[in-house]
C-alpha cells in the first residue's frame, strides 16, 4: 500500500535494483577472492602468493577504497552522484581486467589498489542516492534490501569463484566483474537520477592526505609486523607515525569550517554508537573469514567450489534475515536487534575458537549460518541508525564514514587476526621444521600453504609436515577466533550503553468534546 504523501522517487523501486547491482559488483570480488586465496597461493596454479602477498591483496584494495571514500563520498555529495558512480563502475572494470592479467604478486596488489580507487566512488553513492529517492518511512526497508544484496554477493561470490577456479585460471574470478559492470553501467544511465548537496562547499584536500597517509601507514605497519615480526623499528615507525598522521587529520578537522569528516558527529550516539560497532564487527568477522578460507581447502581438502558452497549457509542468512531487520527494528528498536546480533556473532566466533580438523563438517555450516544471522541484524540497524543522524543532503558523509570504518576494520582485523595467525602457526610448527635446510624450513614456518608446498617435495616424509602444518594452523585458527570474539563482545558493550533504543510512541492527545474525529496520515 503507498504511503500517502509520500516524497520519494516515482522509480524508487527500480532505482533500488540499479544500485544493488551496482553494490553486487564490489562484494561479489571481494567474496570471489576469499575463494582464491589457496590458488593464488599455488606456484603452478597461480601466482606462488606469500601470505603477506595474499593479505595485501585484499589490503591494497582496502586501504585505497577506505582513504578515498571521505573524498569521493563528499565529492559525490557536491558534484553528482550519479556522475561518481558511473565513474567507479567503468574504473573498477577496468581494474579488472588488469588484475585478471597480473604476471606477478605485486601486478596483482597494484590493480586492486586501483580496483580499490573505482570502488570508492560506487560505494558511498549507492547508499546516499537510497537516502534521497526514498521517503524517510521506506528508508529503513530500502537500506534493509539494499544490505540483503551483500549477502547475495557472499551467497554468489564464493561458489561462482568456486566453479571458474575448477574450470578456468585464476584471472577468471576477476575477469567475471566485467559484464556485471556493463550491465550497471547501462541501468543506471538510464534510470538513476542525478542528485547533489545544494549547498556544497569547498574540497578538504590537506584532510584527504591525511587521512590516506595516517590509514596507509597504520594497516602497513600492522601487516609487515605480523609478517616479518613486530620486534623491528620499521613496523613501530609505521605504526606509531599512522598514529600520529591520523590525530593530527582529527585535529585539523575539527578546526576548520569544510572539513571531509566532521568529527563533531561523533559527540552524537545516535551515529557514533553504530559507526563504532560496524567497526568492531568488521574487525572480528574480516579476520575469520580470511583464514576459514585455509581451513576448508588445506586442512579439511575441500575443493575451491565445494568450498563455496559451504559458505552458503552464512549467505543466506544474510538473505533471509536482512530484509526484515527493518520491521524487527521498528518492533523492539534499534538497540535491542543490534544486540541479539552482536550476540550470535560473537556466539559463531567462539565457536570458531573450538572447531578442529575432524569437527564434522555441518556443525561448521551452523556456525557460518548463525554468523551470517547475527550480522544481518547489525548493519541495517546501524546504517538507519547513522543515515537517521544526518540530513538528506549529508547523505554521502555518513555513507562514507560508515564504509571507511567497515573497510578500515575489515583490513585491521585481516591484518592484526593475520598477525596472531602466523606467530602462532610459526611457534607450534617451528619444532618438526628445525631439521629441513633453511630455505624449505622458512617456506614451511612462513604459512601454511609454504608447508604444503614443501611436503609436496619431500616424498613419504611429506607426511609429517603436513600434520604438523595442520596442527599449528587450527591451533593459531583458535587463537585468532578468541581474539576475535573478544572484539564482538566489546560491540555489545558499545550497542548497550550508547545505541538509540525504540522510539517512544508520542502521546495520544485527548479530544475535545463536541470537535468530530479528524483522520490521521
Amino acid at each position: 500500500m503507498e504511503l500517502r504523501d509520500n516524497t520519494g522517487h516515482p522509480r524508487r523501486w527500480a532505482i533500488l535494483g540499479v544500485l544493488v547491482v551496482s553494490l553486487l559488483v564490489v562484494v561479489l570480488d571481494n567474496t570471489i577472492l576469499n575463494v582464491a586465496l589457496r590458488t593464488l597461493a599455488d606456484p603452478v596454479r597461480g601466482l606462488g602468493a606469500t601470505q603477506g602477498e595474499l593479505e595485501w591483496s585484499i589490503n591494497s584494495y582496502t586501504l585505497v577504497f577506505a582513504g578515498l571514500l571521505f573524498t569521493f563520498g563528499v565529492l559525490g555529495d557536491r558534484f553528482g552522484r550519479k556522475r561518481f558512480l558511473l565513474f567507479g563502475l567503468a574504473l573498477f572494470g577496468l581494474s579488472s581486467l588488469l588484475s585478471a592479467y597480473a604476471q606477478s604478486p605485486g601486478q596483482l596488489i597494484a590493480a586492486r589498489a586501483m580496483m580499490g580507487f573505482g570502488g570508492a566512488a560506487i560505494m558511498p553513492a549507492t547508499l546516499s542516492i537510497i537516502s534521497n529517492v526514498f521517503d524517510p518511512r521506506e528508508r529503513a526497508k530500502a537500506i534493509g534490501i539494499w544490505s540483503g544484496a551483500v549477502g547475495l554477493g557472499v551467497a554468489i561470490g564464493p561458489i561462482l569463484g568456486g566453479a571458474l577456479l575448477e574450470r578456468f585460471w585464476w584471472g577468471s574470478v576477476f575477469l567475471i566483474n566485467v559484464p556485471v559492470v556493463l550491465g550497471g553501467l547501462l541501468a543506471v544511465g538510464l534510470l538513476v537520477p542525478e542528485s547533489r548537496d545544494p549547498r556544497p562547499g569547498r574540497i578538504d584536500l590537506v584532510g584527504v592526505a591525511l587521512s590516506v597517509v595516517g590509514l596507509v601507514a597504520l594497516s602497513y605497519g600492522i601487516i609487515d609486523g605480523g609478517e616479518h615480526g613486530f620486534d623491528r623499528g620499521v613496523v613501530w615507525a609505521a605504526i606509531l607515525g599512522g598514529l600520529a598522521v591520523l590525530a593530527g587529520f582529527v585535529a585539523y578537522e575539527r578546526r576548520i569550517d569544510h572539513p571531509s569528516l566532521d568529527v563533531r558527529l561523533f559527540r552524537v550516539p545516535q551515529f557514533a554508537a553504530p559507526v563504532a560497532v560496524i567497526g568492531l564487527v568488521f574487525f572480528a568477522a574480516m579476520g575469520v573469514m580470511f583464514f576459514s578460507s585455509f581451513y576448508l581447502q588445506l586442512v579439511r581438502g575441500y575443493t575451491p567450489l565445494q568450498t563455496g558452497l559451504l559458505f552458503l549457509p552464512f549467505a543466506v542468512a544474510q538473505l533471509a534475515f536482512a530484509p526484515r531487520s527493518a520491521a524487527m527494528v521498528r518492533r523492539f528498536g534499534a538497540r535491542a536487534v543490534s544486540a541479539v546480533g552482536l550476540t550470535l556473532t560473537t556466539t559463531a566466533l567462539t565457536a570458531f575458537a573450538l572447531v578442529t580438523a575432524d569437527t564434522p563438517i555441518w556443525v561448521v555450516g551452523a556456525v557460518f549460518f548463525v554468523q551470517g544471522v547475527g550480522m544481518a541484524n547489525i548493519m541495517p540497524p546501524a546504517m538507519e541508525s547513522i543515515m537517521a543522524a544526518l540530513p538528506r543532503e549529508r547523505a554521502g558523509v555518513g555513507s562514507a564514514v560508515s564504509n571507511t570504518v567497515r573497510q578500515v576494520g575489515g583490513a585491521l582485523g585481516i591484518a592484526v587476526l593475520g598477525s596472531v595467525l602466523a606467530a602462532v602457526y610459526r611457534d607450534r610448527i617451528a619444532d618438526t621444521t628445525g631439521a629441513l635446510p633453511v630455505p624449505a624450513r622458512s617456506a614451511a614456518n612462513e604459512s601454511i600453504s609454504g608447508a604444503y608446498g614443501v611436503a609436496g617435495r619431500l616424498g613419504d616424509g611429506g607426511a609429517a609436515v603436513v600434520s604438523a602444518a595442520n596442527d599449528a594452523f587450527v591451533s593459531a585458527m583458535h587463537w585468532a577466533a578468541a581474539l576475535s570474539a573478544i572484539i564482538a563482545a566489546a560491540g555489545i558493550i558499545v550497542v548497550l550503553r550508547w545505541m538509540p533504543g525504540r522510539p517512544a510512541r508520542p502521546p495520544v492527545e485527548p479530544e475535545p468534546v463536541g470537535e468530530p474525529e479528524l483522520a490521521t496520515a
